[in-house]
């Protein structure tokens, strides 16, 4: 942040491995983000959706696996299509995916 990311980048390396022996999940992806932030190609780890995701999250999560569409859950949660719609913009980075296709996959380990 104060344009010395070289310098960082050892610290935020040490941080993450720290919290992923810990298996501090969400911790770890922070400290994932800050070394993207600061110029490094970051490997993803292993993330269980259950410890990553808030209860409602994961049921989401789930029902877009199996292939609802937007509106489908959130009828189904009392919710509407939009806010399934951010829920599910903060969900796919915290899993490191990209698609309703990764997710399913994800969730089918």
């Amino acid at each position: 942040r104060r344009r010395r990311a070289a310098e960082a980048r050892a610290l935020l390396r040490a941080a993450r491995d720290t919290f992923e022996a810990l298996d501090m999940a969400v911790p770890a992806e922070r400290a994932r983000s800050e070394l993207r932030a600061a110029g490094e190609a970051v490997r993803t780890a292993a993330v269980d959706p259950a410890i990553v995701l808030s209860p409602q999250e994961l049921q989401i999560a789930r029902m877009a696996a199996e292939g609802l569409s937007n509106r489908d859950i959130g009828s189904t949660l009392y919710l509407s299509h939009r806010t399934i719609g951010s829920h599910l913009y903060r969900i796919f980075p915290k899993l490191g995916v990209a698609s309703r296709g990764e997710l399913r996959a994800l969730l089918a380990q």
